[in-house]
């Protein structure tokens, strides 16, 4: 994952308990003072803002195109989030 400038914007990282997290890489983390913070075992739900927002770009994006590569990912992730922040209506307003 690169974020270039942008490692500096993030103060936390929530994940699960799954085995692909190691010590080694937490500790990658907190080398940039990045907090890494775990989430309840057993408690899927806990992250529900990220599964939520993770389940409306399968059901509004990757469902409706066929993305050829990683470079074409970027681009479109990019070009939705920013529809998503500006132009997209959410309940909430």
């Amino acid at each position: 994952m690169y974020l270039g400038d942008r490692a500096d914007d993030f103060r936390f990282l929530i994940r699960d308990r799954a085995g692909q997290f190691t010590v080694s890489s937490d500790a990658v983390f907190a080398s940039t003072d990045i907090k890494v913070v775990k989430i309840p075992p057993g408690c899927p739900r806990a992250n529900c803002h990220a599964e939520r927002f993770i389940d409306t770009i399968r059901r509004e994006l990757t469902d409706r195109l066929l993305i050829i590569g990683v470079r074409h990912l970027h681009i479109v992730l990019a070009r939705y989030v920013t529809h998503y922040n500006q132009r997209r209506p959410h309940r909430a307003l």
